[in-house]
């Protein structure tokens, strides 16, 4: 079971929802998430000896906010350090699960172009 940060509960209590946040929002109400999913699962790493693959949904989610924020690689890996709502976007809570570093956010758009290329 997760537990919320400290940082994730004063969050909750804040008055306003930012702009970003309503966009996230509404991003993750009309995008078929697990349908998305399903497309890549055939071409994304299984766990074996290593890292541990993080979920393709997550990795998903974090290519697109980087898409749609205009973010290099080591910027989205800074941005989901520093701002709450791309982490609860991509279902990161800090100190329960890792965050992807920047290699890791490059791979998985190397992976996901390898994929629309084999289509």
């Amino acid at each position: 079971m997760k537990h919320s940060s400290f940082a994730s509960l004063a969050y909750d209590g804040k008055k306003k929802q930012p702009r970003k946040e309503k966009f996230l929002a509404e991003m993750d109400r009309i995008i078929p998430w697990k349908k998305l999913t399903r497309l890549i699962e055939p071409h994304y790493p299984k766990a074996g000896n290593g890292r541990p693959p993080m979920g393709p949904e997550k990795m998903l989610r974090i290519h697109f906010m980087q898409q749609w924020f205009k973010l290099s690689d080591p910027a989205m890996e800074d941005a989901l350090y520093d701002t709450e709502p791309l982490r609860r976007f991509a279902g990161i809570e800090l100190g329960q699960d890792p965050v992807p570093d920047e290699s890791t956010i490059l791979k998985f758009r190397h992976l996901l172009l390898t994929a629309v290329n084999a289509s």
